[in-house]
């Protein structure tokens, strides 16, 4: 259930976003539901920062994995245990682009059944690099539909990502490392029992979602012939607030779109978040200088106390008819 609920969600979703391709039902798919998804996110997204602002932190709490600063003759672990700022911003940077926590997790197993060995998983990595910059590269390159003329760093970029200069239209080397890190990870679930017993499925659904939104921007680019002149006049149409639906685009663009906006509405509710909240983490945007600052804690405010001899005081023949011990005798009992 865990894997067909979020299959047939992301299938049922696409399904129903190629109606689009029905005339006079275009606006809905092409208009409302983008400006929509958008509201949402940028809404959920900065609810949800604003709510992560309001935690209180009253003492620093990062998350390390070295020799902490100390003596001038022991050698301090900069990046996995900063002390000033600028390493923090070192570290922060090695997170955000190259995942250094995960390069660094590592997986046991048991060799010949009696011989217990880790290894760095580093196929998760890869897999994991592969997915997120691809991605991050698509985006960008799609900005060539949104805005007219297109900036420079957009065509550098899609030269770059397409300099093999395979085949007519050109194959981009993001499509296929996207699906591919994609479905290294989405095998990994099924493959491991132990990654798939803790899977539920929250874990599935962006991954399928994903999944579609590549299989279908892959199918139109390679694989059917896309009116990408009506795809930009709809695009540029959104992105300047004057928005048309020209005839012509088919219902797999508007099954691909659907699924698109989805993705954005759905990463301020789930763990995609962590794309923003990583930045916010105390546990890594926090350097660890405890040994060398002294933090007062915010919430230790004056309180009324009750001590054991006012306790005592106030209930001291009890104490004794029950046979509780107490420090002192009163001369009257």
């Amino acid at each position: 259930m865990n894997i067909m609920v979020p299959l047939a969600a992301v299938a049922g979703l696409f399904l129903l976003g190629m109606l689009g391709g029905i005339p006079g039902i275009g606006w809905l798919f092409g208009v409302v539901l983008p400006y929509a998804a958008v509201i949402a996110f940028l809404g959920g997204t900065i609810a949800r920062i604003m709510d992560w602002t309001r935690s209180d932190v009253p003492f620093r709490i990062p998350t390390t994995s070295g020799q902490q600063k100390s003596l001038e003759w022991i050698d301090q672990s900069k990046f996995d245990n900063p002390f000033t700022g600028l390493q923090v911003i070192g570290r922060m940077l090695l997170e955000v682009l190259f995942f250094r926590s995960l390069l660094k997790n590592t997986k046991a197993s048991m060799v010949d059944g009696k011989r217990l060995v880790y290894s760095t998983e580093i196929w998760l990595w890869l897999a994991g690099m592969m997915m997120h910059w691809s991605l991050l590269v698509v985006v960008v390159r799609h900005l060539r539909l949104m805005v007219n003329p297109v900036p420079g760093f957009v065509t550098f970029l899609e030269g770059a990502d397409g300099f093999l200069e395979i085949g007519l239209p050109v194959f981009f080397i993001t499509s296929f490392t996207f699906l591919g890190g994609l479905a290294w990870l989405l095998y990994r679930r099924f493959a491991e029992s132990k990654v798939r017993y803790i899977s539920l499925a929250g874990d599935y659904f962006p991954l399928f979602l994903l999944l579609g939104i590549g299989l279908s921007g892959f199918f139109m680019r390679y694989l059917t012939r896309t009116d990408v002149a009506s795809i930009k006049e709809l695009a540029v149409g959104l992105t300047h607030f004057s928005p048309v639906v020209p005839g012509g685009i088919s219902g797999l663009f508007y099954g691909h779109l659907l699924l698109v906006c989805v993705l954005l509405a759905y990463i301020p509710l789930s763990k995609l978040s962590h794309m923003f909240g990583v930045f916010l983490s105390p546990t890594r945007n926090l350097a660890n200088n405890n040994r060398a600052v002294r933090h007062v804690n915010p919430w230790d405010y004056p309180v009324d106390v009750h001590t054991y001899d006012e306790y005592e005081d106030e209930l001291r023949e009890k104490m004794i008819r029950a046979g509780v011990p107490v420090e002192r005798q009163e001369s009257n009992v």
